[in-house]
């Protein structure tokens, strides 16, 4: 195709795609005059947009694309099993094979003893569930005051009115009239920006957990029922927990009888080393949310898991209502509970917990290469998973001025020299497909470092730095 001919089909698609649809996590107004770039096809770790260039998604789509974009097995199990049973539900004891075949996969693998599994299409679901159960479950226990729910601030579980309640960041409540009664969030576990002078990890992680203690007596523990944490938080800047953070946590919890539930939508599946964040970190969870990776994102699908406890009082709840009246259309739907299960047995073909412990130190020393640049703040990550967070004075840690774009700039450079990332504010996320090799970790950090530099030179030209004084 001629380079006039690519464009005008840019163009094209362009100018569709405005008229028609609504983008999440999209300035709107600007969406009308820049467009979207219209990404076409993908192989391995790489998509490729409209006019054929080729990206590494350093994000691998939006945290999930495990096993990166052209794994053929996955494709033939959902063709597989739409010409057997393309839908069915698990409404009114009904069931399907691979249905089960999935659940009894997932507790077999689980990081802590789960006694049943509950099917949803979608993180959000999954969060927005575990709320409804909290509340289920209180209710048949007799303590109809113990509703309030303890998320995080920098948190993030969802978009739904629930699971966008649990999450702490501020442009998922403005004017949506969030967050919803009986949900409220404790302090921020960033070391980096709220570790005081002289303060070590640990004692930051004590500092927190006495937080909470108080802030559940300042509620009245008879009103505190659960405590939602990711094992590492992923959309709010790659945030690793303090040294002893989520062993001082649980121990709060346990002591006022506080439901941990842990949301491994992106730490699930390897993504940190083990095959669970919740492993990676001593949690001991009552309720583990997972997606993304549970189907490496071809088709939508997540899952609850509940300890046997919780299944317990549900039973007892639904024989006295005589209906547990819970449930979507596509729960556990049979075409994406195929490509679940598949992706799993891919997983253990591959070893990809091991695979991920080779290539990991790989990634990590990439990222702690950048801790030396002029507009690195700090660098992080475990696993396959990482961040950079770029400051307007490394001494002081001070963040650019959000109006500045700094870190949608960078992305767009990213965008440039072929490589896919997330800024988040100012900090850049790295999550590729876990089926990268060393290679190509080196690869998307070289695209970075001269998005990073081309980003140096735009804040050196704007004097964007901070001054001292």
């Amino acid at each position: 195709m001629a380079i006039t001919d690519a464009t005008k089909t840019d163009r094209e698609l362009a100018s569709r795609d405005v008229a028609t649809t609504i983008h999440p996590y999209t300035n709107l107004s600007l969406h009308e005059t820049q467009g979207p770039m219209v990404i076409t096809e993908g192989d391995g770790v790489f998509v490729r947009d409209q006019n054929g260039k080729s990206y590494l998604e350093g994000l691998a789509g939006l945290w999930c694309a495990s096993l990166g974009f052209s794994e053929k097995r996955l494709a033939d199990a959902a063709y597989r099993q739409m010409l057997k049973l393309p839908y069915y539900h698990t409404f009114f004891h009904k069931a399907h094979d691979v249905g089960i075949e999935l659940a009894e996969e997932l507790l077999r693998i689980a990081p802590v003893s789960m006694s049943k599994v509950f099917f949803v299409n979608s993180g959000s679901e999954a969060a927005d569930t575990v709320v409804k159960l909290v509340w289920y479950y209180n209710n048949a226990l007799g303590r109809p005051e113990k509703k309030k729910i303890l998320s995080r601030k920098g948190a993030y579980h969802g978009v739904t009115v629930a699971s966008a309640s649990l999450t702490g960041l501020s442009n998922n409540h403005r004017d949506f009239d969030l967050p919803i009664a009986n949900i409220m969030h404790v302090d921020h576990p960033h070391f980096y920006r709220f570790g005081r002078p002289g303060e070590s990890e640990e004692a930051f992680a004590s500092r927190l957990a006495e937080a909470l203690d108080q802030r559940i007596l300042s509620e009245g523990p008879e009103t505190v029922a659960a405590m939602i944490g990711e094992p590492v938080m992923g959309a709010g800047g790659v945030i690793l927990p303090p040294a002893t953070y989520w062993e001082k946590v649980q121990a709060v919890l346990k002591k006022y009888d506080v439901l941990l539930i842990a949301d491994e939508v992106i730490c699930g599946f390897a993504r940190t080393g083990e095959m669970w964040g919740s492993t990676t970190y001593g949690m001991q969870p009552d309720m583990i949310t997972c997606a993304k990776a549970l189907s490496s994102g071809y088709l939508p699908i997540a899952a609850v898991m509940v300890s046997a406890g919780i299944f317990s009082a549900l039973v007892s709840q639904s024989e006295k209502i005589g209906v547990f009246g819970h449930g979507f259309t596509y729960s556990g739907h049979p075409v994406t509970s195929a490509v679940a299960l598949e992706t799993l047995k891919i997983y253990r073909e591959l070893n990809i917990v091991e695979h991920v412990r080779k290539v990991a130190p790989r990634m990590q020393a990439g990222l702690r290469l950048f801790n030396a640049h002029a507009l690195v703040g700090e660098t992080r990550g475990i696993g396959l998973i990482g961040a950079v967070e770029m400051v307007a004075d490394k001494a002081l840690k001070t963040p650019f001025d959000p109006q500045a774009g700094v870190g949608g700039f960078l992305a767009r450079r990213a965008h440039h020299h072929g490589l896919i990332i997330r800024a988040a504010g100012d900090t850049i996320a790295f999550c590729p497909p876990l089926i990268i090799n060393e290679d190509e970790i080196d690869l998307m950090f070289e695209r970075f470092s001269r998005a990073l530099d081309d980003t140096l030179a735009m804040v050196q030209e704007r004097s964007l730095f901070a001054t001292a004084g």
